[in-house]
């Protein structure tokens, strides 16, 4: 095993020295692979920009190879993990990948493993896997038992030097209880559901992802359908959270030199708001429905002015003119002053800006800040009846120290009321009504501290406790008694959440996991604002979740 990684990673730093790139994309959802990148950065292995995700496959790959190559100042954990995700990426090192319980080789071509079960090949010109995906979550809880099972198949190949292909199909199965509506208060992955077919309680849906992509040495551009997450967290960002329906766009990455990087996407979003006018009844007496158009661009540039300091600021504009504008296809505009142009006067935009702090200049230290506007007025500033829309993000992480395999992080998210809102339907910040930012909205507020342990092989243990509330639900109204600006913050709190939680994971072979998560909760709705406290249960949160409740989850995954 030690020389097949040997083999890994010289063939990564090989990759390294070439011009050439590959762009194939790692999902968010990877969390263990993702947690152990942050570590590495934070202990001054590596140096990553953590505030644009997901990363590609191959630059996880280098920053691997580069971890291993100061293999005496990890501890022997840390060194069984990197051998596993090493194993993971050996397509990309250039390398066939073997895994354990060999069915079939050719010539150093074709591989058929079992553990984990993939087809791989790999010749002068093509590279490719091909694996199935499946997982189960089990849920014991003291309102009920249910699960949540998937399925499906992904692929992931590059062509030549510079192109890539990548796809991931799999059906989503929640027996009994729905995980993630629009409104839900929780950090599960949102899906559109089809409620109780088949004479099964629940809900099923189908997410399709990949994408296809062209690199050079410094950048790449690709036509995607995927998640996106925008913004340095813990427990959920306040920029482009990645928990909506995944949607289509065009994507551009560069990084012209070592002080910048340039990140832009324009996406399709789904409005689901009935455009009457491209609608009709068809023959049978059955509606055929057609949904207005609604686009996303977004931009954000990253500067690195010190080592391990990066800088971004961007900006997106939610906007519904009926066709792609070309304007928001320049992906390196300011794109509030494009609306000052192409649609004075009338609403159909809806305009956010954004900044991210991430400071790792401390070793076994990472300091970060992330700031969500949505609308911003000078004169509000200083107004104690007066408050900007926006969401802000400060956390620290330790990793390392005093012991290396132990890491704490704590974060506080604060929203105010109307931020993630718009009074346009078509152009509010969401996809399938799926808010693309916080997971807890506007008017709400969040504490999170989390204490992780390793103690031994892959093994990841972790504590954790979160307090959420959310405050008064105000409607996005001009002209209303109360201006939209006016409304207090945080005032009466209607949803808290209160959970402790204790969580393991293993990682036995690559892409294969492992996990348990044991936690009490204590949700709860209030009387407020004429409404009684189990409309905002009902609204904001599952009902296995509702009051003081005891859950044990085992879960198995294969695939992410």
């Amino acid at each position: 095993m030690k020389s097949l990684n040997l083999i890994i990673i010289t063939g990564l730093f090989f990759f390294l020295q070439k011009v050439t790139a590959q762009t194939a994309y790692e999902h968010i959802s990877n969390k263990a692979l993702y947690t152990f990148i942050d570590d590495l950065a934070t202990q001054h292995l590596i140096e990553v920009n953590t505030s644009i995700k997901p990363y590609s496959r191959q630059q996880l790959g280098i920053w691997l190879a580069e971890a291993a190559t100061k293999h005496d100042q990890l501890s022997r954990p840390q060194q069984a993990m990197l051998d596993v995700f090493l194993q993971e990426f050996a397509l990309e090192a250039g390398n066939l990948k073997t895994g354990k319980v060999q069915v079939y080789s050719q010539d150093e071509k074709l591989s058929l493993h079992l553990l984990p079960p993939e087809l791989v090949w790999r010749d002068t010109l093509f590279r490719a896997i091909v694996r199935p995906v499946y997982g189960i979550r089990l849920f014991g809880t003291t309102n009920t038992n249910f699960f949540h099972s998937y399925g499906g198949l992904e692929a992931i190949s590059y062509i030549g030097s510079n192109w890539s292909v990548y796809a991931s199909l799999r059906d989503h199965y929640q027996n009994r209880e729905i995980l993630a509506f629009p409104d839900y208060l929780t950090q599960e992955p949102g899906g559109n559901y089809k409620l109780n077919e088949g004479g099964r309680k629940g809900g099923d849906y189908s997410e399709m992802r990949g994408g296809i992509t062209y690199s050079w040495n410094w950048g790449s551009v690709g036509l995607l359908k995927d998640h996106v997450q925008w913004g340095d967290h813990f427990n959920g960002s306040n920029i482009f959270s990645g928990r909506t329906p995944s949607f289509a766009m065009i994507k551009l990455f560069m990084n012209p030199a070592p002080w910048l990087e340039f990140n832009y996407f324009h996406g399709w979003l789904v409005s689901q708001v009935i455009d009457s006018t491209g609608s009709y009844y068809i023959p049978g007496g059955h509606y055929k429905a057609s949904y207005y158009p609604k686009y996303l661009a977004a931009n954000m540039y990253t500067f690195k002015p010190l080592r391990n300091l990066n800088i971004s600021v961007g900006n997106s504009i939610v906007y519904d003119d009926g066709n792609v504008h070309p304007a928001y296809l320049i992906p390196f505009f300011f794109f509030k002053s494009l609306t000052h142009t192409l649609n004075r006067g009338i609403l159909n935009n809806n305009s956010m800006m954004f900044v991210n702090l991430s400071s790792r200049q401390i070793k076994h230290l990472h300091l970060y800040f992330s700031l969500y506007v949505d609308e911003f007025s000078k004169t509000r500033i200083g107004d104690p009846d007066r408050h900007n829309f926006w969401s802000y993000k400060a956390g620290f992480s330790i990793s390392g120290w005093p012991h290396k395999d132990f890491s704490f992080t704590s974060e506080m998210t604060r929203t105010t009321p109307m931020t993630y809102q718009h009074r346009v339907p078509t152009t509010t910040f969401e996809t399938n009504r799926f808010n693309l930012g916080h997971y807890m909205r506007d008017n709400a507020k969040d504490y999170f501290v989390m204490a992780r342990y390793s103690p031994v092989s892959s093994l990841q243990v972790s504590l954790s406790y979160l307090y959420a509330f959310k405050g008064n639900l105000y409607n996005y109204v001009y002209g209303s008694a109360v201006k939209v600006d006016s409304n207090p913050v945080l005032q009466d709190k209607i949803w808290t959440n209160s959970t402790l939680s204790l969580c393991s994971e293993m990682l036995p072979v690559p892409n294969i996991r492992v996990f348990t998560e044991l936690a009490y909760s204590n949700v709860q709705g209030y009387d407020v604002d004429g409404k009684k406290a189990v409309f905002y249960l009902n609204r904001f949160s599952p009902s296995y979740l509702h009051g003081k409740t005891l859950s044990v989850v085992l879960g198995f995954g294969m695939g992410f």
